[in-house]
């Protein structure tokens, strides 16, 4: 399967109701500022049926009890098509503890490309994580294996922890190099001080 036409460019944006009825801007802001952290973003069918129920709850359950989920801080968002009541009553029932949004018009579905499943009778269960820098690094789609999700989204904040740690070692390294040439420039401008002063004295005696 070709891997989804948005993964390496930046989180499209886009403005939704939650699931109380206030604006939801995405991505996520604090004070007027992008939060900066990973975001689980979720694209399930339909609030209430056991499927959503599971995938929905494993993600709730999953930010209590998961390492990864606590260290990385990840910000977990639900999206499905239904009305602002029924999502309420979904966060209520399930008492899910993170943003759940109501995609009436399919705003967010158009933005990030996420379509009908194979049958065409659902809308697709998919999956994305969007770095802290609001690049989405990895997808997934699976509308009946409802299971893969919360495993996907800890795989590829796996992968997230691994590249960042990558980077750091390698802008250290850089940061080491620049000092390296700075020294050995001090040591070569040093060596040609006594060269100088031979020649002048040379000058002088002759």
């Amino acid at each position: 399967m070709a891997p989804h036409p948005l993964i390496n460019q930046p989180a499209p944006e886009f403005s939704i109701p939650d699931a109380n009825g206030h604006t939801f801007k995405f991505p996520p802001e604090e004070q007027g500022v992008r939060v900066k952290k990973p975001i689980a973003l979720f694209f399930y069918p339909e609030a209430g049926t056991f499927g959503c129920i599971r995938e929905a709850c494993q993600f709730r359950d999953a930010l209590v009890e998961k390492e990864i989920f606590k260290r990385t801080d990840v910000q977990v968002i639900g999206i499905s098509p239904d009305p602002v009541p029924k999502q309420k009553q979904f966060v209520e029932s399930q008492n899910l503890t993170y943003p759940v949004l109501s995609d009436e018009k399919h705003v967010a579905y158009q933005a990030f490309h996420v379509g009908k499943s194979l049958l065409g009778f659902t809308d697709t269960r998919t999956t994305f994580v969007i770095d802290s820098e609001g690049i989405i690094r990895d997808s997934l789609s699976a509308t009946m294996n409802y299971s893969a999700h919360v495993k996907f989204v800890i795989k590829a904040l796996g992968k997230l922890e691994v590249d960042s740690s990558q980077h750091s070692v390698e802008s250290s390294s850089k940061t080491h190099d620049v000092e390296d040439d700075a020294v050995r420039s001090d040591d070569s401008s040093s060596s040609q001080i006594p060269d100088e002063l031979g020649r002048v004295a040379y000058v002088v005696g002759a």
